[in-house]
């Protein structure tokens, strides 16, 4: 397999905030040792990058931004495109338009505390406990559980030129010879999101309050909400976790009872197709300060696992073929499936199917979609002799969302639910595994070959899983119990400046 090349510094491509590169000090793969392998899944250091610019224009929008600049000069930025940007390749490194997105993960959002914790969030923190489960100290020993979301999946498929299944397995064997004991993939989880997020709507639709309901699956959409938009958009904000922060709690708290382990014992990785997923991670209502735990240990991207394999020349050729393990039974090549959504898990589509029978006793078996502004920014209504009864969007990408913003300030949202995604295309698209080998721009092609990948798994609706059933029952006590409520849901809320230093004229 070939490795692409590799720069001294990499790119945090959804802030434009530097990873810098760490040595990844000793691993073992198949009784060979690799001693300094340098991967580029570095530690973010967002406190450091100082932006020398004053006041420029953001690159989709003609508002001013007056974040708080240290005037310490200019640090290497990303030069390409970022979330949906579309910079010219030509012009010079100083002359580049600070892009929305760099607003939303800078040194001036993320703190100096936020910063460490995020540093954590790389290779060597998980070969540190792989090292440390190869020593005789016993009581330093902890389970690695490895949770691979859904949308990653499919970049593995077309980066190992095999179909979903079998580079699922080919994936799952790679992780198991590094260490690790558990393989998961996140669809699971996702189900009680989408089945929290329909009951919650439906609620709220009764009830007449905080509509229209916006997604909570998208760190970068949340952070973005909390840091700048605050109060008009945080009370409107679902409040199921994303299916990432439930398979946290579904490995922590149920599967460390099953396995009869204090979760402070186990260690969970999580594979994710976005970097934004690393902020989420260390939020501090996912954290478990009596036991000093996490939900979600660590984050790595698709492509810094796809990175580290390349590194050490792994042939997938050679792997073995292993199944993922499943949380209420045995490993075995149980059929992979995936949620509606053309690269997403399909929020939208469920709640919309869902509402319409709850609420009107309509039964809608194809939902068709009227593009808007373009492809990102789509909107979907549920008619009835003529009146329409529900008008759901989806709005993906900064562009699309400031100009859903704009509209909610002047009071002009038909809409009861939209879908927001920061990431262009959804998540199949995130920027942890859809750029190209030289960084920067989104690869196109690579993009259609996942979502023609995904699109091939077959749909299965979360309401018609027998294992999510069962787990609400000896999991979560119930539906609505309060057990279900604390694990499976959270809040949004307005962070102000101080916290955030963060300042944005709209």
């Amino acid at each position: 397999m070939r490795s692409p090349a590799i720069s001294n510094t990499a790119y945090y491509p959804c802030s434009n905030s530097p990873f810098f590169l760490k040595c990844f000090s000793t691993i073992l793969f198949k009784g060979r040792t690799l001693e300094n392998v340098q991967p580029p899944y570095h530690m973010i250091k967002m406190s450091e990058v100082n932006m020398g610019r004053r006041k420029e224009k953001c690159e989709n929008c003609t508002k001013q931004c007056n974040k708080k600049q240290s005037g310490d000069g200019v640090s290497s930025l990303l030069e390409e495109d970022v979330a949906n940007g579309e910079v010219p390749a030509s012009a010079p490194p100083l002359q580049q338009q600070v892009l929305l997105s760099a607003c939303l993960s800078c040194e001036g959002c993320v703190s100096e505390e936020e910063s460490l914790k995020i540093s954590q969030q790389n290779l060597e923190e998980v070969a540190r406990v792989l090292g440390q489960n190869k020593k005789c100290d016993v009581s330093k020993h902890q389970v690695l559980v490895v949770s691979v979301c859904s949308q990653s999946l499919p970049f593995f498929a077309v980066k190992f030129g095999l179909d979903i299944p079998e580079a699922t397995r080919k994936l799952c064997g790679f992780l198991k010879s590094l260490g690790v004991q558990y393989v998961f993939d996140t669809t699971l989880a996702a189900g009680f999101s989408i089945l929290e997020s329909q009951r919650e709507f439906v609620q709220r639709y009764h009830d007449n309050q905080a509509l229209p309901m916006f997604t909570s699956s998208c760190p970068g959409w949340i952070r973005y909400a909390e840091r700048v938009l605050g109060s008009l958009v945080t009370p409107h904000i679902c409040t199921a976790r994303s299916p990432q922060q439930i398979m946290g709690c579904l490995v922590k708290d149920y599967f460390t009872k099953q396995q009869k382990l204090s979760p402070d014992k186990l260690y969970h990785m999580v594979v994710a197709p976005c970097f934004d997923k690393k902020l989420e991670a260390v939020r501090e209502e996912f954290y478990n300060s009596l036991l000093d735990s996490r939900d979600v240990d660590c984050v790595l991207t698709s492509g810094e696992v796809f990175l580290l394999m390349e590194q050490m020349k792994v042939s997938v050729a050679d792997l073995d073929s292993v199944p993922l393990d499943h949380v209420l039974s045995e490993a075995g090549d149980q059929a992979l499936v995936r949620h509606e959504g053309k690269g997403s898990e399909g929020f939208l589509e469920h709640v919309f199917k869902y509402a319409a029978t709850e609420l009107f006793g309509l039964d809608v078996d194809e939902i068709t979609y009227k593009t808007l502004r373009n492809r990102d920014f789509q909107e979907v209504c549920l008619e009835r002799d003529g009146e329409v009864l529900l008008q759901f969007a989806s709005v993906y990408g900064f562009r699309n969302i400031q100009t859903l913003v704009h509209r909610m300030r002047t009071g002009r949202i038909p809409y009861q639910l939209v879908e927001v995604l920061s990431c262009p295309g959804g998540c199949v698209s995130g920027r942890g595994q859809a750029e190209g080998e030289t960084g920067g721009r989104v690869d196109k092609a690579l993009v259609q070959q996942m979502e023609e990948a995904y699109s091939s798994l077959t749909v299965r609706l979360p309401d018609t899983n027998p294992d999510l059933l069962i787990l609400y029952q000896d999991w979560l006590e119930g539906q609505d119990s309060t057990h279900a409520n604390t694990l499976l849901h959270t809040q949004y809320t307005q962070q102000t400046p101080s916290q955030t230093q963060t300042h944005i004229q709209w």
